[in-house]
């Protein structure tokens, strides 16, 4: 006989059997959630652990120095700590921000502020490059673990100041190159920065680091450059006099080895500190010699006759008449300074006669002249090795027309650089070879690739040794470079005098002027050539070339003359260099 059936047994069985396959259902989604886990999110799991464990931290590369040609600096890079902070952890704390802010002496409301506007944050700059004291002050506030920390930077130094400036440029705090050579081999002196990996406990702190970085910085490379801080002292020193005198709208002088191409100098007026960039005035910025474009002026005419006298539209003895002062072509009247009668073409430029060139320019027609401004580099960079150089404005030949036949030969309608002058003056004074000027002298070392510096011979050698030693000394001995003169040296230069269009005329005024200058010496064998230009001189005085630029570029050139050990025929008992004492 069978047991009874009791109904309370039967359902205590059915509840068994639904929370067992109540546990089981479960237990079925946990492993299915876990094998989920394993198989697709596993990696990202281990990723987020790893990196919540360890993580990657900087190593910054050293930017490279910026030397003269003789190892002298220009600017260099000093290691520095930067503090940081991280928000996420300290973003309410107002203690902690009035703490940070007193020992770096920066406001406390402002930099609560800043925490408080990024509250997620892992990372947040309070103040980069910070002193050796303030770095202790730091210390000393005993701030938690994990909620700080240091970084090394760089910052730039600037030994010598303002000196060269506008060639070297400067490296903002972001490391990037702003202007000069900082700016244009950025990639060369910036160098790349490397990494280490660290490991890290619960709260931040550092537990562990690798014996080797896992990618080592590779540090900038030193530039070194063709000037010589001597040279460029002498320079500087010389346009700050000029400024006193003339108080010009601004100046600028190069200085340069024709043989080589070498810049010795370069400066402009007004400068700016590269260290204190924040008091400068947007002008000051302007590299003068490479993005001012002005007409030349007389300086020039040597460039015409020189084409003229190598195609066989003139002579060299061939003499011309200057029309004693007043000469009508069409519808125009071209004057000279003084009312000069018969010239010879030496005398066309060693008295600068606008109405012996006019009848030069007639005989070579546009298409000449034209080729003459090109020839000899206007129109087109000269390939220097800073940002912003202008190529200066040659119209193309079918824009010029009969005004152009008198006025190109005298140094308008056409608009050139500082540098794009003296580069064509070099082709004078090595044998007729036009050639690119040169800032960098360890091109090759830097990695890049340097083609032979001339651009193309314009000129035949005896040509040029004839416009530079017959005519361009005669400048110099009797004409309108007078001022320029230096005893015991052979100097030959140029003089322009160039008008500037009136802002409210739209036509030349009498009143505003570029003044310039260009020599050099010694006249049979150049080593040293000279520019000096003035942008509106306002001084008392006559505002001519020879007057104003002619003074400072003989001072410059026989400083220079002297520094590269070149002396005076007769004696250098009485020529003392100036004190060049550098840092």
């Amino acid at each position: 006989m069978p047991p009874p059936t009791f109904p309370a047994c039967r359902s205590l069985c059915r509840r068994d059997k639904v929370v067992a396959l109540a546990l089981l259902g479960l237990w079925l989604l946990l492993a299915v959630r876990l094998l989920q886990l394993h198989l697709f999110c596993g990696p990202e799991f281990a990723r987020l652990a790893l990196r919540q464990r360890s993580f990657r931290e900087a190593a910054p590369a050293r930017p490279g120095d910026i030397v003269d040609r003789n190892g002298r600096l220009f600017a260099t890079s000093v290691a520095m700590r930067s503090l940081y902070i991280v928000p996420c952890k300290i973003a309410e704390d107002w203690h902690v921000s009035q703490k940070i802010a007193a020992a770096l002496a920066l406001d406390a409301d402002h930099l609560f502020e800043r925490i408080a506007a990024q509250p997620g944050q892992q990372f947040l700059w309070v103040k980069r490059r910070i002193s050796d004291v303030e770095a202790r002050r730091i210390r000393e506030l005993k701030l938690p673990a994990g909620t700080w920390g240091f970084r090394e930077e760089y910052r730039r130094h600037y030994p010598q100041g303002e000196l060269a400036a506008h060639v070297v440029g400067l490296r903002g705090i972001d490391g990037r190159g702003q202007g000069g050579v900082e700016q244009s081999l950025n990639g060369v002196l910036r160098g790349e920065d490397g990494y280490r990996e660290l490991t890290r406990d619960a709260t931040g702190r550092v537990i562990d680091m690798c014996e080797d970085p896992t990618r080592p910085p590779r540090h900038g490379q030193t530039v070194v450059l063709t000037l010589d801080a001597v040279v460029q002292v002498y320079v500087e020193r010389a346009l700050d006099d000029l400024i006193e005198k003339w108080k010009p709208r601004s100046c600028c002088a190069l200085v340069l080895d024709p043989k080589s191409g070498d810049l010795l100098a370069m400066a402009s007026r007004p400068a700016f500190n590269p260290s204190a960039p924040e008091t400068s005035s947007p002008e000051a910025w302007k590299n003068r010699t490479i993005s001012d474009i002005y007409e030349p002026g007389s300086t020039f005419k040597p460039f015409v006759v020189a084409w003229a006298l190598k195609h066989g539209v003139i002579e060299r003895n061939q003499m011309f008449d200057c029309e004693h002062g007043e000469y009508r072509i069409g519808h125009r009247v071209l004057h000279d300074h003084h009312p000069y009668g018969t010239l010879s073409v030496v005398d066309i430029l060693v008295k600068s006669s606008n109405i012996g060139m006019a009848k030069i320019g007639m005989l070579m027609t546009n298409p000449r002249l034209y080729d003459a401004a090109v020839a000899f580099g206007f129109g087109a960079p000269t390939g220097i090795e800073l940002p912003g150089e202008l190529p200066g404005i040659v119209r193309p030949l079918r824009q010029w027309n009969s005004y152009s036949l008198g006025s190109v030969p005298m140094g308008q309608e056409i608009a050139v650089t500082p540098l794009q002058m003296l580069t064509a003056y070099a082709a004078l004074s090595n044998g007729g070879r036009l050639a690119t000027p040169r800032l960098v002298l360890n091109r090759t070392e830097l990695g890049e690739s340097v083609s032979s510096t001339i651009v193309s011979r314009v000129l035949d050698p005896e040509l040029a040794d004839w416009i530079r030693c017959e005519a361009l000394t005669a400048v110099i001995r009797r004409g309108t470079g007078k001022k320029a003169d230096l005893p015991g040296f052979q100097v030959f230069g140029k003089t322009g005098t160039a008008q500037k269009p009136d802002p409210v005329t739209g036509q030349y005024s009498n009143a505003l002027h570029v003044s310039s200058f260009i020599c050099g010496a010694p006249a049979s064998a150049p080593r040293v050539l000279v520019l000096v230009s003035v942008d509106e001189p306002s001084g008392s005085g006559e505002h001519f070339g020879g007057s104003v630029a002619a003074p400072t570029a003989g001072r410059i050139l026989r400083e220079a003359l002297l520094h590269l050990g070149v002396a005076p025929v007769e004696s250098v008992a009485d020529s003392i260099p100036l004190d060049t004492t550098l840092e």
